[in-house]
């Protein structure tokens, strides 16, 4: 008698777990994105000068970048949904006292700004190893690709609804919005169903490892996967040269090249559409060369400033951004789930920790760096390095045996006898 095929996997999107824990990351999304721009209207009403907006900014980054190897422990140690509770919390706490410093005392918002970069960057890791202890394996993909998309639809329209509530609401009410956004992150998600065996809460305080040994021992996993290595040097190469070029070149180029700030908006609106389209396509797109397809996709961002380098037409410019979109969402959806599949599920928390700290802690070095190197050198020199940068880096990290699957395992496999 023939086996009747198996029962198609249920959808993400009906997952009541799931959507709870997509609902948090959203609203953590939605208050990450939305605090320098809420600071930025601060700015243009004079409430905030543009050197205290910089100073806020920068002490979000010292929050962030203290708070993510301190979460990424943490979530491995504790439960990954009690580190998102308390970090959601305390990043809730900042809102109100930005909210009572605006127009009163800089230092206590740079405070609350830390405050709030701390929580953000201690839930990152621990959101990252909820969704593989409440999504279970084949249904991983999915999953990042729907937690991607809420960020890029966030990035696309909250803009304008932000805009559109400041003309009824003053900027301290829109920062006590954003605690009210923190406090959905921190308390929507729930406990997931598939967190490891024997998790370090089994271990009595007393024989546990000191903070920077588990630390360690999550940069020794991490160094166990080399094509995790490998693409996070790519990565991080590619957003401390690409991306902060293209941050800085693009208002310029706009500006001075095209005289007018359309080609600027159209053009990071063409990327964030590029990664919206790509987020619904990977969402199902399984290739059989995982790995090689994301380093491609991350290469492509390569265009951006090469369509910065010429007198070309300014539909090209939009168009090099789109497919820059495209590129890097074809990118992190299969780069979290391999992560989420191949690293110990114990150590998960520690070795994503890794990723964020380099790739986006770096980025404000790139973005601090490019603006006198511009100045220094020209931009046509500074946007050719970046160009071929971005194009080499991921290009070298494909050589790595294992990056082809993002598998370590896979590439054992393959050169087996």
């Amino acid at each position: 008698m023939a086996k009747s095929a198996p029962p198609p996997a249920r959808s993400v999107l009906r997952d009541t777990a799931f959507l709870r824990l997509w609902t948090g990351a959203t609203a953590s999304g939605l208050a990450t994105w939305a605090l320098p721009f809420v600071l930025g209207l601060a700015v243009l009403d004079r409430t905030l000068s543009p050197a205290a907006l910089g100073l806020l900014l920068a002490a979000r980054t010292v929050g962030f970048l203290a708070a993510v190897p301190v979460g990424g422990v943490l979530a491995d140690r504790h439960s990954r949904r009690g580190v998102v509770l308390w970090s959601g919390l305390a990043a809730a706490a900042s809102a109100p006292l930005l909210a009572a410093g605006l127009g009163r005392s800089l230092p206590l918002m740079a405070l609350a700004a830390t405050l709030a970069g701390a929580g953000q960057g201690a839930c990152r890791p621990a959101f990252q190893a909820l969704t593989a202890e409440v999504v279970d394996d084949g249904r991983r993909q999915q999953a990042n690709a729907a937690m991607t998309l809420s960020v890029r639809v966030s990035t696309l329209a909250g803009p304008a609804l932000t805009a559109l509530l400041a003309v009824a609401l003053g900027t301290g009410a829109l920062l006590l919005g954003i605690g009210a956004l923190w406090l959905v992150a921190a308390l929507t998600p729930g406990r997931g169903t598939h967190a490891p065996d024997g998790g370090p809460d089994a271990v009595p305080s007393s024989r546990r490892p000191s903070f920077l040994a588990e630390f360690a021992d999550g940069v020794r996993e991490a160094r166990r996967h080399p094509w995790f290595i490998a693409t996070l040097a790519a990565l991080t190469a590619v957003i401390a040269t690409g991306y902060s070029a293209t941050g800085v070149a693009l208002p310029l180029v706009s500006r001075d090249r095209y005289d007018t700030g359309v080609v600027l908006a159209a053009a990071t609106t063409a990327y964030t559409a590029g990664a919206l389209a790509a987020a619904l396509l990977i969402a199902r797109w399984r290739p059989h060369s995982q790995g090689w397809a994301a380093l491609a996709g991350l290469a492509a961002y390569g265009f951006a400033p090469l369509s910065l380098l010429f007198p070309v037409h300014p539909a090209v410019v939009v168009a090099a951004y789109a497919v820059a979109g495209v590129g890097i969402e074809l990118f992190n959806v299969p780069w979290f789930t391999a992560t989420q599949r191949e690293v110990a599920p114990d150590r998960l928390a520690r070795v994503s920790s890794l990723d964020f700290m380099l790739s986006y802690g770096l980025a404000p070095v790139g973005l601090a760096l490019i603006a006198p190197a511009i100045d220094a050198f020209g931009p046509r020199a500074v946007l050719t390095v970046c160009a071929l940068i971005c194009f080499a880096a991921p290009a070298a990290a494909a050589l790595v045996p294992s990056a082809r699957h993002f598998s370590s395992r896979r590439a054992r496999e393959a050169g087996a006898p």
